[in-house]
């Protein structure tokens, strides 16, 4: 029989000594959850762990469901009854309603009943299991510790925190079973054209590992560099926006010759401040998260890196900040190409209608922000960057075109958008009114470490 441990906070408070006692066993699954569809309440947090005829089932996942809401929509009308808001719930429902006698078949058919992005891993009394979606679009690896066992995990970093040696990538459309004859594959998902999230690289993933056959940190450092061959400006200074902004900080300083310093101190010790009541009190939370440090801005003309722009706010604060703590100058250079399209495959981005790129030009957007000048990555450059590999890659954010079309989630996020703006942002509102509006309901988080954490 499975056990299961879940809580909302880091993965040291959920996880202390004596529930880790309670744990017994020789087999887990894990999971620290980045909210994209659900509440973030302790009943959506993952693995979920649910018994049926068969015996128990845990199930953790990495990504979204496209057309979720039309399968538990007819799992509904047939008698099923959900406990959460999340779309993972929707695997376990078609897992037990499949008609197969085997588990691995029953994978198999829920798999072909979903669309989107998943790299999912599941646990039964005798089986782990791991399956990726036929575009790969989150990645999933697999790696050896020194006794034998098989681990997965959605970084090659976590390998290397556990001393396990790195074996190779699950592939797209791959489903990877072990238990007590060995590791078996199977290649039982139609697969598709590959199509990576280039988004874990600008931004999810730490730079120490490597993801999708690249090193994160290589290609973060890249990004600056051209950052600083495409965007020149005089500057005294270049600083990050911490911490995913820091790599590529320094691919620009490197190739602007220009001193890198640490300009913004982050404390990791502060919640997220999108969900303050006014606008005063998120603008105090943002200087709590991010301090100056006045020694570095002063006087000087600065550079600063971020990873990208999702809306404006947080970028529009980061600026007045700087120049607060007496910057010249603030000159913003963003490590990616203007976001114009939401994401469906498991990033928490907004209605494309409150997306800053989508609706400002680039020099509508400085101004918005009050930086002397900006500049993106060019989408053209970043593909040069991936050369032959471009194709394998999903910039839908960027690009506006999507491999799976998200007919589900763009009709709920376009509902949910009428009913908060039944009309649509003007440019020329001032910036109060557009942080009102926009911040009260969505901001870019900073902070993925609070998140739900779960292991069964």
């Amino acid at each position: 029989m499975l056990q299961s441990e879940v809580g909302l906070g880091l993965v040291s408070e959920v996880f202390n000594n004596t529930k880790l006692a309670k744990l017994a066993g020789k087999s887990a699954i894990g999971h620290v959850r980045y909210a994209t569809a659900g509440a973030s309440v302790v009943g959506n947090v993952q693995p979920f762990l649910r018994s049926y005829r068969f015996g128990s089932l845990g199930v953790a996942h990495n990504g979204n469901l496209v057309n979720y809401k039309h399968l538990r929509a007819q799992l509904e009308d047939s008698g099923s009854i959900f406990n959460t808001s999340s779309d993972t719930e929707v695997i376990l429902h078609l897992i037990a309603k499949s008609k197969e006698e085997h588990l691995l078949a029953r994978i198999i058919y829920a798999c072909e009943q979903i669309e989107g992005a998943y790299s999912l891993v599941f646990l039964s009394e005798n089986k782990l299991v791991a399956v990726r979606d036929p575009y790969g679009f989150r990645p999933l690896v697999m790696g050896r510790c020194s006794n034998g066992a098989i681990v997965f995990a959605s970084e090659t970093c976590a390998l290397d925190l556990i001393e396990a040696e790195y074996l190779r990538e699950v592939n797209p459309g791959e489903i990877v079973v072990v238990d007590s004859d060995g590791i078996s594959s199977s290649y039982l998902l139609s697969q598709r054209q590959r199509q990576a999230c280039i988004f874990e690289h600008i931004y999810f993933s730490l730079p120490n590992s490597v993801v999708f056959g690249r090193s994160v940190y290589q290609s973060r450092y890249t990004y600056g560099e051209i950052l600083a061959e495409v965007a020149p400006v005089e500057c005294d200074v270049v600083i990050a926006v911490p911490d995913s902004g820091v790599v590529a900080a320094l691919g620009y300083a490197a190739k602007a010759q220009v001193p890198f310093q640490q300009g913004l101190i982050r404390s990791h010790y502060v919640g997220r401040t999108f969900i303050e009541p006014s606008q005063r009190i998120r603008d105090f939370g943002v200087k709590l998260k991010l301090a100056p440090v006045k020694d570095v801005l002063e006087g000087k003309r600065v550079v600063v890196v971020d990873d990208s722009i999702v809306r404006g706010t947080t970028s529009s604060k980061i600026v007045r900040l700087l120049k607060a703590a007496g910057a010249a100058e603030v000159h913003m250079r963003i490590a990616s190409p203007p976001i114009i399209g939401s994401c469906f495959y498991g990033v928490d981005t907004p209605s494309t209608e409150e997306l800053i790129s989508f609706k400002m030009s680039v020099e509508q957007t400085r101004q918005f922000i009050g930086a002397d000048s900006l500049a993106f990555l060019p989408l053209e450059r970043l593909r040069g960057m991936l050369g032959s590999d471009a194709p394998t890659f999903c910039d839908a954010c960027f690009s506006g075109s999507y491999a799976v079309p998200p007919t589900d989630l763009l009709k709920e996020k376009e509902e949910h958008l009428s009913e908060v703006h039944p009309s649509t942002l003007d440019v020329s509102a001032s910036k109060e009114a557009l942080f009102e509006s926009m911040d009260d309901l969505f901001q870019k988080s900073t902070d993925k470490s609070r998140e739900p954490a779960g292991i069964s």
